[in-house]
């Protein structure tokens, strides 16, 4: 049975990482959001170029719903349908927490659309890497995209949100703690997942666990 794990987080998280690393242990298509297709490479660089000035948190959430929209039908679908695994980095999570809990959209609103959006297409499991504001902080490096600059306590909302998220849907949410050296994390995923998904034991490459 093809799966649809997805990792989130605040910013500096290792999501990046560990959804590539996921990723290549199962043999499954790894792919982000926003820009995980031609049309929302574009939307990508609207949404996050600092030079984006004046865009409306309402327009913000719905180019999010554009890209995923474009995304499910052209990639996450299509793998699934194939009978592929399908790792992503962002997904509903960072919609409801960005959009929800840091600029202050209702949450009920955010998931009607995203339902729309991806035809009632959810993840068969979320996994958080919790890492304090703090320590993101830290990690942080270069230029800020229009996002990553929108202030300490926007951010401090988003990482409470995603915390939240995840205690109120534990049926489909594990958190793994990010502050740990990579390797260490990805062994964390890893028990953290297979727990949930058995069935992933068995697949291409899960043997080295």
């Amino acid at each position: 049975m093809a799966r649809f794990i997805v990792f989130e987080g605040g910013e500096a998280s290792g999501k990046s990482t560990q959804s590539i690393r996921l990723a290549r242990r199962l043999g499954a298509v790894h792919t982000r959001e926003p820009g995980g297709t031609a049309v929302g490479a574009s939307l990508r660089t609207l949404l996050l170029d600092a030079r984006t000035v004046g865009l409306d948190d309402r327009a913000e959430a719905l180019l999010m719903a554009a890209d995923r929209a474009q995304h499910v039908a052209e990639v996450v679908r299509p793998a699934l349908a194939a009978g592929r695994h399908v790792v992503c980095d962002r997904y509903v999570g960072s919609t409801l927490a960005y959009q929800g809990h840091g600029r202050g959209l209702s949450a009920v609103d955010l998931r009607h659309i995203s339902a729309w959006a991806t035809g009632d297409l959810w993840a068969d499991l979320n996994v958080l890497l919790d890492v304090p504001l703090e320590v993101s902080r830290r990690r942080a490096e270069g230029a800020q995209d229009r996002l990553e600059a929108s202030g300490d306590d926007f951010h401090d909302r988003v990482v409470r949100g995603y915390r939240e998220l995840a205690r109120a849907d534990a049926a489909h949410w594990v958190t793994v703690d990010g502050t740990a050296p990579p390797d260490e994390v990805e062994t964390a995923v890893w028990q953290a997942i297979t727990a949930r998904l058995p069935d992933l034991v068995a697949a291409d490459g899960a043997d080295r666990a």
